[in-house]
Formats: structure tokens, sequence, C-alpha cells
């Protein structure tokens, strides 16, 4: 593999390769959950090539996962110092022992591997090699989902089917997808879905040119293995829609595709709908335009940052933390304090997006195999963007790198992954006392941001969490990029998504993200409370109630592991407190209450459905298990299991089966998950590319501090700000 490939295709995913080296390693890390650098990566899959070329007799292998393996939770925080319960010393720091995962492919047999490596005395050992059942895929990897586009390309069948519809073999491309489900296809093989496009110019958007069929490839033999043409709808008396088909049961794998579609081949749309502005100048855009009214706004910070960083631990306004790179998650927040005037009080020990789906809603053979799973089946972290200094942060910036394994165990490298800055968020707290003058006093809110931006295929995902001065963290994922498309027949009626061009038909569809929160308020003794708002019962006249307005919080303990649905009618919110500690005054337990304010959606497929089998976690919005520790670190980390690709049951390994034991978690070391989504019913303004939409959850304290928190926090008098027109005249501020 070579980093041109993959900067061709995924321009956003790496900027270099680390070389091999000998299986030694670099200089030990500053904190046990460091990832593994470059160099680290290319010493474990050296180690593992090793082992492979002189004790097996497998021929060739590609690596798809090396990860670090993340020491026991007790071991971490004894080596940090943080005590494990309120008012107990820390436990005696033990040796941690480092040790590396990895996942690779037998490239002859298909077989897969998974492996855990140890670094002894300076130098990778294999510890351990099990091979994987045979309907177990690992993940799909970046040089795959690039050399799907390859298989397609080349492909006679593929030219002769675009020469059809007027499209030469260099205009065709494609998006590799996962397979999804697809029972006619063996699980032994390694299966790609392609979303085929045209395209006219170097860089014209492709999406605006959807091809009329999907093909099916297996990526380790590199072979196509069939075309799926997807049927259509033609109208119908009383303005109803009907499919070219009977029946959206997917036809034997052995028919003739295009006549069991029921319908004519269909030509790819033409018009460019660039959304580049010099192509834009070019097209038929007439008139195009950037606007020329927008003056420049600087972020400026002539004294610096505020915020410290040693190698991944940063500090900013009483936080502390470690932020790793992770080829799954994307970013991992772990460690995390805050120093209550002097004391350093634990609140979580990691929180990570631990699993995301993307499923859309056409039922339309093969329409529904379209439900990536972009964490579980791809990787956040293996399609970060390089972060560009000025355009996807702006400030005075601070990076943190990213790598991963290529399939020849090099390190692909990603310089500037994840992105730390300050910004202004409007005002903190302020109050006016209208008596005796007036005088008043303004707090304005500072926030740090860690960030990265992830490119999959067609849509951009920006992950961002906010630290606040008032203890309060704010998870946030907005959607941008271009929406995925279909092609549509001249008027065809589309029930199932939006026409939001001339024959372009983008179908509905959802976007699910699950977060996984590993607490230690106070201490990793921890519980869920979950809070209904009830309106009183007594009537309005009533003694009770005389005027109606009464309404009260009702708590209950969710005392055994389980699930929860969110209530919308009830303002439900869950909190998770520290039955070892209360607050002086209110006599609650000390905690964090967990705020959904933007974001709940509940899931449009039923619960028997193949998303749902698959994605367990869907079923609830929250999720309440205990922690686990086992051979590999926790047992469960991930809510749809470890190994997604191609699963057609619910997993063994997953949050609806670790519930069912119905362990005490009352006090106990517990997991808390949780979903925030949307249901995107596209719009002609989401084309050609997409607004931002945003999604946030919060994690404020309640009953944790005495009092405000942010009391403290330094009023503001900024000796920039002006009256922007000469005529006004700005008061002065005394704050």
């Amino acid at each position: 593999m070579t980093i041109q490939d993959i900067a061709t295709a995924v321009p956003s995913t790496a900027t270099k390769v680390q070389p091999h080296t000998n299986g030694k390693t670099s200089a030990p890390p500053k904190h046990p959950l460091d990832p593994l650098t470059p160099d680290e990566i290319t010493s474990v899959t050296y180690a593992v090539r090793q082992y492979v070329a002189t004790k097996t007799p497998t021929k060739a292998i590609k690596f798809i996962l090396c990860n670090l393996l993340r020491p026991p939770k007790r071991a971490v925080l004894a080596y940090l110092g943080i005590p494990l319960e309120p008012g107990v010393e820390a436990e005696d720091p033990a040796p941690i022992i480092k040790k590396a995962e990895v996942d690779f492919l037998d490239v002859v047999t298909g077989n897969s591997y998974n492996v855990i490596v140890v670094l002894r005395d300076g130098k990778w050992e294999v510890e351990k090699i099990v091979q994987l059942p045979e309907s177990v895929q690992p993940q799909i990897s970046v040089q795959e989902l690039i050399d799907c586009e390859k298989i397609v390309k080349k492909s006679k069948r593929v030219q002769e089917l675009a020469a059809e519809v007027g499209i030469s073999p260099d205009q065709i491309f494609c998006d590799g997808w996962s397979i999804g489900y697809d029972a006619r296809f063996p699980q032994r093989r390694r299966i790609q879905q392609a979303l085929v496009f045209a395209r006219f110019s170097q860089h014209d958007n492709l999406y605006a040119h959807p091809m009329d069929f999907i093909a099916v490839v297996d990526a380790n033999t590199e072979e196509l293995l069939h075309i799926d043409f997807p049927p259509h709808y033609k109208s119908k008396d009383a303005g109803k829609a009907e499919l070219t088909v009977s029946s959206t049961v997917p036809p034997p794998h052995e028919n003739d595709a295009l006549k069991a579609s029921g319908r004519d081949r269909i030509p790819p749309p033409k018009r460019p709908w660039d959304f580049l502005p010099d192509l834009m100048e070019k097209t038929e855009e007439a008139g195009f335009e950037l606007r020329k009214d927008l003056k420049p706004l600087h972020i400026v910070q002539p004294e610096g940052v505020s915020f410290k960083m040693d190698g991944n631990v940063l500090e900013w306004q009483n936080w502390k933390m470690h932020i790793a790179f992770a080829h799954r998650e994307g970013m991992v927040l772990s460690t995390v304090t805050y120093n209550d005037h002097g004391e350093v009080r634990p609140l979580f020990y990691q929180l990570a997006l631990s699993e995301m789906v993307v499923p859309y809603g056409a039922p339309e053979h093969p329409h529904p195999r379209k439900f990536a799973f972009d964490s579980g089946e791809y990787g956040i972290g293996m399609m970060a963007n390089e972060l560009s200094l000025g355009c996807d942060c702006v400030g005075q910036i601070h990076y943190l790198p990213g790598s991963f394994a290529a399939h020849d165990g090099s390190s692909v490298v990603i310089d500037n992954a994840i992105c730390i800055h300050e910004e202004d968020a409007g005002v903190l707290w302020k109050h006016t006392d209208y008596r005796h003058g007036g005088r008043s006093r303004t707090v304005r809110r500072r926030r740090l941001v860690v960030s990265m931006v992830c490119t999959l295929a067609n849509y951009e995902y920006i992950w961002n969490y906010h630290f606040y001065q008032d203890g309060t963290i704010e998870l946030e994922v907005r959607l941008t990029g271009i929406l995925q498309v279909y092609v549509a027949a001249d008027n065809e009626p589309n029930p199932h998504g939006t026409t939001i061009a001339p024959n372009i038909n983008a179908h509905n569809h959802q976007h699910i993200f699950c977060f996984r929160l590993d607490p230690m308020i106070d201490g990793i003794k921890n519980t869920v409370i979950e809070s209904d708002v009830h309106t009183l019962d007594a009537p309005t006249g009533s003694t009770e109630n005389f005027a109606g307005n009464g309404f009260y919080a009702k708590d209950t303990r969710l005392a055994t592991e389980t699930g929860r649905p969110y209530d919308l009618n009830k303002e439900r919110r869950w909190r998770i407190v520290n039955p070892q500690k209360r607050h002086y005054s209110t006599g609650k337990e000390v905690g964090y209450v967990i705020g959904l304010k933007g974001g709940v959606a509940p899931t449009m497929a039923k619960d028997d459905s193949w998303l749902v089998t698959r994605a367990p976690f869907l079923k609830n919005t929250l999720w309440v298990c205990r922690d686990i520790e086992g051979e590999k670190g926790s047992e469960r980390v991930y809510p749809s299991g470890r190994y997604v690709p191609q699963t057609r049951t619910t997993p063994k390994d997953s949050v609806g089966n670790w519930v069912k034991g119905a362990q005490s978690t009352d006090g106990e070391d517990i997991l808390v998950y949780f979903n925030i989504g949307t249901t995107h019913i596209p719009r002609p303004e989401d084309w050609p590319v997409m607004p931002a939409e945003n999604l946030s959850v919060t994690l404020k304290p309640v009953s944790f501090f005495k009092a405000n928190p942010a009391i403290d926090v330094p009023g503001t008098q900024d000796p920039l700000s002006k009256p922007a027109y000469s005529t006004q005249n700005g008061n002065s501020c005394h704050c």
C-alpha cells in the first residue's frame, strides 16, 4: 500500500506511512493509556509477522487492527494515584504490563485471527493467537474500501452495464460499503457492496450522478460476485406509488437481476451540482459568486492559551484528563477529574463513542442493506481528517496525532487528528441589581473544545467534546457532507425519501450514536437514578393543588442491570450518583445528570428487524450494566459486539445480553450506555452539501458542588470591543 493510494481515494485520512522496525519499542509512555506510537505499531506488527512466518503455515497476511490493549482500570487508577472511594487513599501502584491487540487476515485462506502481543524487556512478543470463527469478520480497512472501487472499475460486466447508459470505464466510481445483511452470500467470504456513481471531471460531485445498479464484491479474492438492480416506483391510481416488483424479498442470487427488478435501465443524471466554487463558476450555475459582504472575524489570544499539555494529558480550568486517538472510537477521553478547591475529584474513567449506525428506510431490495455501523464496521479513527489550521480549527490550536496499521503492518500517521482549543461561548452567568444605581456583574463563558472530523464516504461527522468552567461536559455531534443518493426515473414517486433534484432520490434515514460512559463519580462505586417529572394528581381547586400548577420529580434507583427508554412526556432524565457521599445542604447523593437535550430519536425499524437484531442497543435509550474486567481489559466495550461486519444474529457479547444477568448496579462499578440521534427526512436545502446539523448531550453536576463552581471565574472587559458604528455609544462594563 502506498500513501498516495489512500490520499487519492480518501484525501482526509492520512499524511505519511511509518516503515517497519525490528520489533523493539521506543521510550515508555507518560500515561498507561497512551495509544501506540507509529514506532510501536510497526514493532508490534513485526513481532506478529515473525511469529506467523516461523510458527504457522500461513503464507501471507494483511493487518486490519493494531491497538493498545488497555490495562485494567484499577491498575491505571492506582498508577495515577486516583482513589477508588471517597476518603480512602489510592491503592498502591503495581507494575503495568503493556500489551497490544492485533487482528489480521490470512490472505490465502480468508481465515481471521486475533493476537495478543506483550512487551517484555523492551521487545514485543506474541503471547496468544486465536483463530476466529468462520462466520466472524474483523473490521473493514481503509485499503479494502479503496480496493472495492478498483475491483468494480476493472470488471468487464460493470463496464458493459455502464456503457449501456453512456458511461465510459474511466467515468466509473463507487463507494465501498459494508454488506450489512444479505443471507444470499456466505459469511466466510469478505463481502462489500459498492454504490456506483459516474464522474465527468476530476473533482466534480460524483454523488450528483448515481448509477442504477449496486455491485457486490469479495474484498479478499477481489471478485465481482453479483449485480443488484433495485426496483423502482411507478404511479398508480389515486396518486399511490407501486413498486415494479410484487415483493421486497431479495430475489434468488442466480436470477437475472435486471429482469427481476421489473424496470428498464436508467442513465445517471448529468447536471453537475458542484460545490467547489471554482467549478461552480464554470458550470451552469450562471452568475455564481461567493458573498463579498462578510468581513474578517479573528479569534485572538495575545497571551497564549490557558490550557497545558503534557503528552496526551490535558489540564484546563480545574479539569484534567487523558486524550487518546483510537482506531475504532476515534477519540477516547479517560481519567477525567475536577479540582474542587484543592480536592481532586474523579468524575469519569472513560468517555467515548462506542457504536453508531445509519439505517436507511427504503424497504425494497437491496436498499435495506444500507445500515452502516461506521464505528464497528470501519473504525471512526481510520476515517479521521488531517485538520487544517484556520479552517477546521480557528484560533490558537494544539493538535494530537493519530496512527493505525496499514495492511502490510506499517503505520499510517495522521499528524493533526485531534484539535484542542478554547473559544468564547456566550454568557456564563449575570445579574443586575436594579436598585441603588444598578450595579451588575457579567461573566462570560469560555469552553475548551476537543474535536475530530471524520469523512465516511459521502458524510462528514464532527465530534466535539466541550468542557465548561461550571463543571459541565457537552458531547456534540455535527453532521454535514453529502446525502447518500440513488437515481430516480423521470417523474418517479418517492414514498421513502425526497427527490432533492431531478432524478436524484435521497432516502429517509437515521443517524444513531451510542456513547459509552464509565463513571467514577467520587470513586467507582456508583448508581444510576431515573428521574421522572409528574404533575400533581390532585385536581385544580383541591386543597392540595388549588391553582392546578403543582408538579414534582420522582426518583427510581436502577438497582440492577437494565435498559430504559426515554419518556418525553415525563421529561425523563438520568443521573449517576455516588451513594457513599451526600451534599451538605440537599442531602442528596453527589452526582452528574445526563441531559439528552438535543437528539433523542426513537428507532424506526421494528424490534425483530435486521437492524435491531444486529444493533440491540437501539431497543433502549439508556443501558446500565456492571463493568467486568477480563483478559482483554473490560469485556463490555462495544454494545453490538467486538466483531460487527456481516453479523446476522444478535451477538452474545452485546448490551442486550449483558443486562440479562440482572446483577446489582447499586453502588457498584458500572457502565452506562446512552443513545442520541436524528431522523433525517432529506430536504432540497440539504443538497448538494448539507448544512451542519447539531446533536448534543450534557453531563451536568447535580448536588456535586457546594454551590456555583464558576462563581470565581473573572469577569471580562474586552479592550478590543467597540461600537460597530461611530454614531453609537458603548457603555463601559463594570464587571
